[in-house]
């Protein structure tokens, strides 16, 4: 039987292609860029709307706008920065609620709900295990197995 993966090594190769990357890569010309990353100061929309509009992932935007600020600073200029815009708060209208006619209801006090009393109560190396009453005498041996064994 002659299988068409038998000649893998002894026929020619016809086609021979080399992949370098993602294929997303491009080089973006320093007038674009500046235009992009002046966009994104503009303070119109935030920069990863702007780096998404222009098909970018926001943090390749971001990394341009520290490139500028550290170009800059370098050569003794600084970006002005925006005051950061005041707290709105929305202000609280309080009304008085209408006088109602409904008396409410007693309310019943809660009962506490109780923990099963343990049978056994056993500590290994600082961890407490509570056994209740009943319970399986393999899952109690399982148990303090795996206890020991961790010290």
């Amino acid at each position: 039987m002659t299988m068409s993966c038998d000649d893998a090594g002894t026929s020619g190769v016809q086609r021979f292609e080399v992949f370098t990357g993602a294929g997303k890569r491009r080089d973006w010309p320093p007038e674009v860029k500046l235009s992009i990353v002046a966009e994104s100061y503009s303070g119109q929309e935030s920069v990863s709307a702007v780096a998404r509009r222009h098909g970018m992932i926001p943090s390749q935007l971001f990394t341009w706008r520290r490139e500028l600020r550290k170009q800059m600073e370098a050569q003794g200029f600084t970006l002005p920065v925006a005051p950061a815009p005041a707290p709105l708060f929305v202000p609280a209208v309080i009304e008085p609620s209408p006088p109602s006619d409904v008396v409410p209801m007693a309310k019943r006090p809660r009962r506490r709900r109780r923990s099963s009393p343990s049978a056994v109560e056993l500590e290994i190396d600082g961890v407490a295990v509570r056994i209740a009453r009943g319970t399986d005498k393999g899952l109690i041996t399982a148990v303090i197995e795996a206890l020991k064994a961790t010290r």
